[in-house]
């Protein structure tokens, strides 16, 4: 019972991120299901997350509820630990996570901060992402560029 909360919770992010893996597949892409996660890679989305966004620039990938949109296979494997960090993110926060994410973004950056490393929310995924690599230290450190946006 619990579990389907993790899914309802975040379920409209979800259905959008549903929308976006549907155009990456119908414009080239590929979809599949890993672990409870839809994944898509290439076709359109792909195109729009390689042009870069307001203060992250291009990005490997981006979490949308359960839905993980990537530029390839290879960016979503590399960057699998930064975005189930980012659907956990989506399942403790719901739908709120659309407007805290910006805010925690604009809290960074007027303590003087980069609004997309310095955001919580990314300092958190990139902490899980060196805890799987097993890489001890700074957060953020792999190089590996990934969004939860």
């Amino acid at each position: 019972m619990l579990r389907i909360l993790f899914y309802l919770w975040p379920l409209p992010v979800t259905l959008l991120g549903l929308l976006v893996a549907l155009l990456a597949r119908g414009s080239g892409g590929t979809l599949r299901r890993v672990d409870g996660v839809v994944e898509c890679a290439g076709g359109w989305p792909a195109w729009v997350l390689q042009r870069g966004f307001p203060f992250s620039g291009a990005v490997a990938a981006l979490t949308l509820g359960h839905v993980v949109v990537g530029v390839s296979l290879a960016a979503l494997a590399g960057t699998r630990a930064h975005e189930r960090a980012h659907v956990r993110q989506f399942e403790r926060w719901g739908v709120l996570l659309l407007v805290l994410y910006p805010l925690a973004g604009l809290l960074a950056w007027l303590r003087g901060g980069n609004p997309y490393r310095d955001n919580g929310f990314e300092r958190e995924a990139r902490a899980a992402e060196c805890a799987a690599l097993g890489k001890p230290g700074k957060p953020g450190s792999t190089g590996i560029q990934s969004t939860g946006r």
